[in-house]
């Protein structure tokens, strides 16, 4: 078979990615301090932060399904404080 040519088709314009959402009070200043805080820590640093929090009082740990998170984020974000 001949060489065949693939058709010419336009290229793509070449859209910027909208600007991500962030949530109220948080800006690009606060997300770095996150990053930079969690992607810094000695893994001491992390086991020390996972068993605080399952020392807590009045917070609970548990495993989930995946696929029942969303619904878990919608309830605890509807939730206010008592």
């Amino acid at each position: 078979m001949k060489n065949q040519r693939k058709p010419n088709r336009a290229k793509k314009t070449s859209r910027s990615k909208p600007k991500q959402q962030l949530p109220a009070g948080w800006d690009d200043k606060r997300v770095k301090d996150v990053l930079d805080y969690y992607e810094n820590q000695t893994e001491e640093q992390q086991l020390a932060e996972h068993e605080a929090a399952h020392h807590a009082k009045g917070q609970t740990v548990m495993v989930v399904p995946t696929d029942l998170v969303p619904a878990i984020r919608t309830l605890i974000a509807g939730r206010r404080e008592p």
